[in-house]
Parts: structure tokens; sequence; C-alpha cells
């Protein structure tokens, strides 16, 4: 129970964070829940399927080629995992007539992937211990955060316009990209203190979801 505990802890945390920046106009909770349980179950469940096909057609054959490491970290694990999170923010959140301010884009793709990061926690923490839920707590479930962050920005400013598929690609696009780097500096640890390169780009990640926050908080409909 208390593993659990320790898994879920960071996950409901940045919920909450992220809830409480929503200034303005507050997200239906039971949109919000269904947004996380789609996430902890649906996207997981997508993920598995793509990863059915992807492991047969790239298969990891030389865990020591930078190449197919690369290949892996953006194309089998961040393309299939980001792609999932994006399906259920395009078709369950974005037409709603709740999603009616740009933060809603980021709130609802952060509510996504907490789910996502939540199941992915527990059976990362429940394996391996204590050591890898504190470290998690500060690494990966954090990053998960970033990159729904980064997508749900840029899905927010595409349901109020006119390009909407450019700007629903740029979303999926960042997050793929951000959480490909995070990954792959990760699966490339034969290469000496190469794994700085996860914390770096998980800095810039943070950095930048600040900056999308304020900016669609300053971009809110409801602001007075």
């Amino acid at each position: 129970m208390n593993l659990i505990l320790l898994a879920v802890a960071p996950v409901f945390t940045i919920i909450l964070y992220i809830y409480f920046q929503d200034k303005y106009e507050k997200e239906p909770k039971g949109l919000l829940l269904l947004g996380f349980l789609f996430g902890a179950i649906l996207s997981i469940i997508i993920v598995t399927v793509l990863y059915l096909f992807t492991g047969k057609l790239i298969p990891l054959t030389d865990e020591y080629s930078i190449w197919q490491q690369f290949v892996q970290a953006f194309v089998v694990v961040a393309l299939a995992e980001e792609f999932s999170k994006y399906v259920i923010v395009k078709y369950f959140a974005q037409p709603k007539k709740a999603f009616n301010e740009p933060y809603d884009g980021i709130i609802y793709a952060v509510m996504v992937s907490m789910g996502f990061a939540c199941t992915e926690n527990i059976m990362y923490v429940l394996q391996s211990g204590y050591e890898t839920a504190i470290l998690r707590a500060f690494t990966a479930v954090p990053a998960h955060a970033t990159f729904g962050i980064l997508m749900g920005y840029f899905m927010g400013k595409a349901k109020f316009s006119n390009n909407r598929f450019a700007l629903n690609m740029a979303g999926l696009f960042l997050a793929v990209l951000f959480h490909g780097a995070y990954d792959f500096f990760l699966f490339i640890r034969f290469i000496p203190g190469i794994s700085i390169g996860a914390f770096i780009s998980l800095a810039i990640a943070i950095y930048l979801s600040k900056k999308a926050i304020k900016s669609h908080q300053e971009a809110s409909h409801f602001k007075t």
C-alpha cells in the first residue's frame, strides 16, 4: 500500500497544481476525471496494441546501436505513447463545450497524461520498489506532465483557430520530440555521462511548460 501511495502521490500533486493554475473558469470535475481514467486505461490499451506492431516491425536487435535506440525512443515509445494521449484529447476533450478557453487544452492533456503516468508508475514502482518511486517522482512523472502541457498548449490554440489541424499536429510533434529526447538519452546509457541529456531536456520542457501555462492564462476569454 505504501508503494502505491508513493507511486500516485506525485501524479495527484501535479494534477492539483495544474488544476489551480486554471484561474478563470474551472473545468467540470467529471470531465477531468474521465480524461484521467481514459489516460489510465484506454491510453495504455492503445499503446499496448501499438507496441505489438512496432515490436515486430521495428525490433531492437542491437542495444548498443545508437540509431536503433534513437528509433526506439522517438518512434516505438514516444510516438506511440503521445499518440495514444493525443487521440483522447482530440476526440474526447477538444469537442466538448466545456473546452472553452486555450488553457483547457493544457488541463485536459495533463489529465490524460497523468492517467497514463499513474498506471505506468504503479507498474514500475511495484516491480522495483521505493528507490524507483522516489526517482520517478522527480523525473518520469513530471516529464509526462510537461509532454502533456506542451501538447495541450497547441491543442488549446487549435480549438479557437481556423488552422486546427496544423496546431494539433504541432502539439503532438512537440510532445514526441521532448519525450523522445528524454528517453533517447536514457536508452544510450552505454555512453558514459550521456544520461545528463535527459535531465537537460526535462529542464527545458519544464521551462517551456511554465511559459505555456502563463501564456494561456493571459489569453483566457474569462479574464477580467
